[in-house]
């Protein structure tokens, strides 16, 4: 494990300390790729980052389709819990899995200062691992906004008003 990997284990570990209803936390790339966890099963995080990589394409999709900028987090709430996801920087994101009593403001405040940190460590990470004398190969497509393809924005739904008697 490398240093930065264990700074990130850190980080998951004193977010779940803060936050007793978070039931796992995994850091991931934005390709899939789990970074570190702290989670009970090492073969349900592989899978939720796989599935976390695939939910951030939508989501890309989404906030430049509907021209809201660049992707910052996203919120499931399932019967059992939630799925929250934020970015981390330039190349991570942060998963966390919930029970359904958390207070969510509390959640995205913490998790928000958590993948803030994370994204440090990951980008400072790969750009240590870039030797700065030589030139830096050109990026592998990824999925960011930029590099998806420009749509039209999707005009804003009606208003809904209730009906005059």
């Amino acid at each position: 494990m490398t240093a930065a990997e264990a700074e990130v284990l850190g980080e998951l570990r004193r977010l779940r300390a803060r936050i007793p209803q978070v039931t796992g936390a995994l850091a991931a790339s934005t390709d899939g790729l789990v970074l570190a966890r702290d989670t009970a099963d090492a073969d349900a995080a592989e899978g939720v980052a796989a599935l976390t990589a695939a939910a951030l394409g939508v989501a890309l999709r989404l906030t430049d389709a509907t021209g809201q900028g660049g992707f910052r987090e996203l919120l499931v709430r399932g019967e059992h819990g939630y799925v929250a996801t934020y970015a981390a920087g330039g190349s991570a994101v942060l998963t966390l899995l919930a029970e359904p009593r958390i207070n969510v403001g509390r959640l995205h405040l913490e998790a928000r200062r958590s993948s803030a940190r994370i994204g440090e460590l990951v980008d400072g990470a790969l750009h240590r691992r870039t030797p700065q004398s030589e030139p830096r190969p050109a990026p592998a497509p990824s999925t960011t906004a930029a590099s998806l393809p420009t749509r039209q924005a999707i005009p804003p739904l009606p208003s809904h008003k209730p009906k005059e008697a």
